[in-house]
């Protein structure tokens, strides 16, 4: 793409709420530099010079962000505290570090979150949960209530949510792509997990006594429910085939046996796979009425740098344009108690190319 050309389409990306630039059929490689001109009445940045950010959730006045390095960084009523809520001791790996962050569904009243995040021990890689009490954005206590979840460099997965059943859901990636340890119900690695918002096991999960919800997952980096309870998750593949799933309890994903579609009855396939890759990221269904977005899936990409609109039906998954573009790569989305969307770039995460004040927190009022 010429250069002159790219350079316009970011500028005209921040000028307008809706565009289409980036086409999913030929994402690329490697963002340009996003410019500094993002202010506009539809586009506001509420932060900057956030640290590699992976996560973002809401609740009152606050917003709660999630930086790999290891800390929970705290927006007060439009205000970035200098001070984080906690400063985790995390392994400096690539695809590790501090990542899924989620509120318990009574926040407003408890005041607890949780965390997923990557941490060494005498020199092995290992995932933990914590659910952390805060008191007026600092921490009261924090405890463990699942760990040694099996860690990597490359794929540690990291997303965690509640979901409308009130419990917690937790995706976990794989340490290599050459085990099969994803499909051992024994093994926390490559699995939807769920859990009671203590760590304890359900006592309807799937599996007897076991945390275990699907498996057969590679590398689960977003999920989200729509409104009739459906339950999706996105997934990274090794280079390509990335995937949107439909989760149902107990079924099998096939990885690494398949990657995408597959003949295999034993396994389930996608319901939808993008081949070259996307990396797509956070998701969302949007419920809200300040966007004409009601009832879409929202999906972040950081390699094709879009936050996507996309139409699920019961003909299948399509991308139908993209609501931002021109920021770099774009990692999580949420939607505000008042109906606008919160994104977050991650330009700063080792395959970008950041500008002097990435990466952003950004909210799109129309």
């Amino acid at each position: 793409m010429n250069k002159k050309i790219r350079i316009a389409g970011i500028i005209a990306a921040l000028l307008v709420s809706v565009i289409i630039l980036t086409s999913p059929s030929s994402p690329p490689p490697i963002p340009e530099p996003p410019q500094n001109n993002t202010k506009n009445q539809f586009v506001e940045i509420l932060a900057t010079n956030l640290e590699k950010p992976w996560a973002i959730d809401l609740a009152d006045e606050r917003i709660f962000i999630s930086e790999k390095g290891g800390t929970i960084r705290v927006i007060d009523s439009g205000e970035l505290l200098e001070r984080p809520l906690v400063t985790l001791r995390t392994a400096d790996v690539f695809d590790g570090g501090l990542l899924g962050i989620t509120l318990h569904p009574d926040f407003a009243q408890n005041h607890i979150l949780y965390a997923y995040y990557t941490y060494n021990e005498q020199g092995e890689l290992w995932n933990k949960v914590i659910q952390i009490k805060e008191s007026n954005n600092k921490i009261v206590e924090a405890k463990t209530i699942l760990d040694k979840i099996p860690g990597s460099s490359f794929s540690n997965g990291g997303i965690i949510k509640f979901g409308p059943d009130l419990k917690l859901y937790i995706g976990t990636g794989v340490v290599s792509d050459f085990t099969h340890e994803s499909q051992n119900l024994e093994s926390l690695e490559g699995k939807i997990l769920r859990l009671n918002d203590d760590g304890s096991v359900p006592d309807d999960n799937p599996f007897e006594d076991s945390l275990v919800y699907s498996y057969g997952h590679r590398n689960p980096k977003g999920m989200t429910w729509d409104s009739s309870e459906n339950f999706y998750v996105t997934e990274l593949g090794p280079t390509k085939n990335d995937e949107i799933n439909l989760i149902v309890a107990g079924k099998n994903y096939g990885w690494p046996d398949v990657e995408c579609y597959g003949t295999n009855v034993e396994f389930v396939n996608p319901i939808k796979c993008f081949d070259p890759s996307l990396e797509p990221g956070g998701i969302i269904f949007y419920s809200g009425d300040k966007l004409g977005l009601e009832n879409y899936m929202i999906l972040a990409s950081q390699k094709a740098s879009n936050l996507y609109k996309v139409e699920v039906n019961d003909n299948g998954v399509s991308l139908e344009g993209s609501i931002l573009s021109g920021v770099g790569r774009i990692r999580d989305v949420a939607q505000g108690p008042e109906g606008y969307l919160y994104v977050i770039t991650s330009n700063t995460d080792g395959k970008a190319f950041p500008s002097d004040d990435d990466d952003k927190l950004l909210r799109i009022m129309k």
